[in-house]
């Protein structure tokens, strides 16, 4: 159990850093606005959740990945389709890790939330940061 945990937590911190990798990138981009008129900001929009999205594919299949490097599923399409379940929270239960491995399953569940919250935080601050924007562009010009 103890080396479940290990690998658990290992997981954890590389999809962290993967997250915080991910967002520190976007920001730098999604942060400059140029324009507050629907297209621009709805480009940006869909080219912020792409991103987070992409961000969460890539946090999905380190997980999928152990899980194959491990042997804890027949194939790499039952460790990325079992990853991407288990993730999302969906727990469909259809697939299932062997008895030493199943602690991962939760965990990587707890984990998908917590990225989840993460994203979701960060996509709030992007519209925040267009409503401030559009705000004080309008008091300009009255």
């Amino acid at each position: 159990m103890i080396s479940t945990l290990l690998a658990a937590w290992c997981l954890l911190a590389l999809t962290v850093t993967i997250h915080a990798a991910g967002m520190s990138t976007m920001l730098r981009r999604a942060t400059r606005l140029p324009h507050t008129r629907f297209w621009p900001v709805t480009r940006l929009l869909v080219w912020v959740a792409g991103w987070l999205l992409a961000v969460h594919l890539a946090e999905i299949s380190v997980w999928a990945l152990f899980y194959w490097w491990q042997k804890c599923l027949p194939d790499a399409e039952s460790a990325f389709y079992f990853s991407g379940v288990a993730y999302t929270t969906l727990g469909y239960g259809d697939l299932l890790l062997p008895h030493e491995w199943r602690l991962l399953g939760p965990m990587e569940g707890l984990t998908g939330i917590l990225m989840c919250g993460l994203s979701t935080g960060l996509f709030f601050a992007v519209v925040s940061k267009y409503l401030a924007t559009k705000s004080a562009s309008e008091e300009d010009h009255r």
